[in-house]
């Protein structure tokens, strides 16, 4: 049986923008909208979310503060901030965006200018559709070190190395557990209820510890576990 994804976003394709035609839009479209932006090399792509993939985004953000919580790792989310370097003459605005190993830094702004602050540690990207924009070079354009892309069926992690990303199956920030097996999660979701699956989530999470601390005891005091 062949899995399906639900209708979940509209994407725009406009070519032969220059990129102060891209900050005007972003300025003269403000902030009180659910559109998002992506602009690389005169394209800017705009992707409009429908319910899928909101629902998916919020669940998933979610999970991912329940894994810092676990993992006692502060946390600033910044949601779908834009992202733009007019050096790179490159914008983006991902579905989720998160200050984890940098959250100290911009602990106190309200507005952040990757000119002079760090970018988000990890973006995630909801993508049901084909995006028209390379996100992948997009994001290692601008340092982000970790991203993760989500199609309604799989999660893919990258990790940025050498100015280029690389998919991984563990997160360097929330290893070792397995968090691209949070799909079953989000699946469940849909049968019991979100608080219910978050709270499912965050035993398997916390077993998932309890069980690499352990095999680690075992290891180091050379036991039979």
């Amino acid at each position: 049986m062949v899995a399906t994804v639900p209708f979940a976003e509209t994407r725009a394709l406009l070519k032969n923008i220059s990129w102060q035609t891209f900050k005007i839009m972003l300025s003269e479209m403000g902030s009180e909208r659910n559109s998002r932006l992506a602009y690389d090399n005169k394209i800017l792509e705009i992707m409009t979310p429908l319910m899928p993939h909101e629902n998916s985004n919020r669940l998933i953000e979610g999970y991912i503060l329940v894994l810092c919580e676990e993992f006692s790792l502060e946390v600033k989310s910044t949601g779908s901030m834009t992202l733009t370097r007019d050096d790179l003459e490159k914008g983006g605005e991902p579905d989720s965006s998160y200050y984890i190993q940098n959250e100290s830094l911009v602990r106190n702004k309200q507005n952040i200018n990757l000119a002079q602050d760090p970018p988000p540690d990890l973006v995630l990207e909801v993508e049901y559709s084909r995006p028209k924009i390379d996100k992948l070079s997009l994001y290692a354009s601008m340092n982000i070190p970790e991203f993760w892309r989500y199609n309604g069926i799989v999660l893919r992690i990258y990790v940025l190395s050498d100015n280029q990303y690389s998919e991984v199956e563990l997160s360097p920030t929330f290893m070792p557990v397995p968090v691209k097996n949070m799909t079953q999660f989000l699946e469940e979701s849909k049968k019991m209820g979100q608080l219910a699956a978050k709270s499912a989530f965050r035993a398997w999470v916390k077993q998932q510890i309890f069980n690499s601390e352990h095999n680690q005891y075992c290891s180091v005091n050379k036991l039979i576990c």
